[in-house]
């Protein structure tokens, strides 16, 4: 065992591909990939369960029934991902992002044949308690930003800010915002990557740095 700043590291994976911590629950069969971390007091449900390699789940997440994680994530504390949320590869969730899957929730009314899917493309971040509405996708690399409450889709590479959310600039896979001032083209200033600019969208031309 490594120690880090606080904690202990796991270096093996216990005979399992994965790591959970003694706190956390592991149904069976969820199907985990290599590498993943599962930490305090977290429950990932077994029903339908898919989650990629290395992946990361902070203290009190909970994974449920019918949700697909992909490879790369990042789930920080008190996060909880219902059924039918798709999260591809590579997505951050910032501490207790809320995500939904009723519209028109009662509690007297069962409504379990009425989720909604809400699916979540690779890259993008999801800011500290933003919430999304269910029914709805994230685009790739798109910015939600702390505290917005997002109730239609958004745009691959946008920032969205607010409540409801709307689009308030546009930003690089890398995680730096771009210079959109005028149409056409236009490269990130760190990494170089290129996109074109639409006026209501941005089209990426030439990623570079992404992960593989």
């Amino acid at each position: 065992m490594a120690k880090g700043i606080g904690c202990v590291i796991p270096t093996t994976m216990n005979e399992k591909p994965y790591w959970s911590h003694e706190t956390a629950i592991v149904d069976s069969g969820a199907q985990i990939g290599t590498g993943t971390k599962i930490w305090h007091f977290s429950h990932i449900c077994g029903q339908d369960v898919q989650i990629g390699a290395d992946c990361s789940f902070g203290q009190n997440v909970y994974v449920g029934p019918r949700s697909k994680i992909g490879r790369g994530v990042r789930v920080q504390n008190n996060v909880s991902i219902y059924d039918l949320v798709e999260l591809e590869d590579y997505v951050f969730c910032g501490p207790s992002v809320v995500f939904t899957n009723v519209i028109n929730p009662r509690a007297h009314i069962p409504r379990k044949d009425e989720y909604k899917a809400t699916k979540v493309r690779r890259g993008a971040t999801l800011g500290a308690n933003c919430t999304i509405v269910c029914g709805i996708e994230i685009g790739e690399f798109a910015f939600v930003g702390a505290g917005a409450v997002v109730t239609r889709d958004v745009p691959a590479f946008a920032l969205v800010l607010g409540t409801p959310a709307r689009v308030s600039g546009w930003y690089c896979h890398c995680g730096v915002k771009l210079d959109t001032s005028g149409k056409g083209d236009c490269a990130c200033a760190t990494c170089a990557s290129t996109y074109r600019f639409t006026g209501e969208s941005v089209q990426a031309v030439n990623l570079k740095g992404l992960p593989k």
